[in-house]
């Protein structure tokens, strides 16, 4: 899946990083403690939040996350578009939840990089 798919199955807007959308989305986690994401993400990952700030931007950085997806409406600033933008991370905003978004890409086949069993399979691949 690329964060094209992503785009269309969260009614994602873009706000930075368009040219990116062809990005590999392997995982997916969500949330909005940055110090989880630092702990538990995977390289490539999409991160799912409701922080809407220059931190966030700076933690998908530092974690190599693939793009960021804003959840419930959020709109990023323009320093925050400005931040991921230079540092080349997607920056994306979806209308959903983010227990409702969580779910449609749990159900389309994204697992999960928070959880400390790797071994864990999406619906997807069973």
């Amino acid at each position: 899946m690329v964060l094209t798919d992503i785009q269309r199955l969260l009614s994602c807007e873009v706000f930075a990083g368009e040219e990116h959308l062809d990005r590999p989305v392997m995982y997916g986690c969500a949330s909005d403690l940055m110090s989880d994401v630092l702990a538990f993400s995977r390289s490539g990952s999409l991160l799912l939040t409701g922080l809407v700030n220059v931190q966030t931007v700076q933690t998908a950085h530092i974690a190599d996350i693939n793009a960021i997806v804003v959840v419930r409406g959020k709109k990023p600033d323009k320093i925050v578009v400005a931040s991921a933008q230079e540092k080349g991370i997607p920056l994306l905003g979806t209308p959903y939840s983010m227990y409702e978004a969580c779910g449609i890409l749990y159900r389309e086949g994204i697992p999960s990089t928070m959880n400390s069993s790797a071994s864990i399979d999406s619906p997807k691949s069973t």
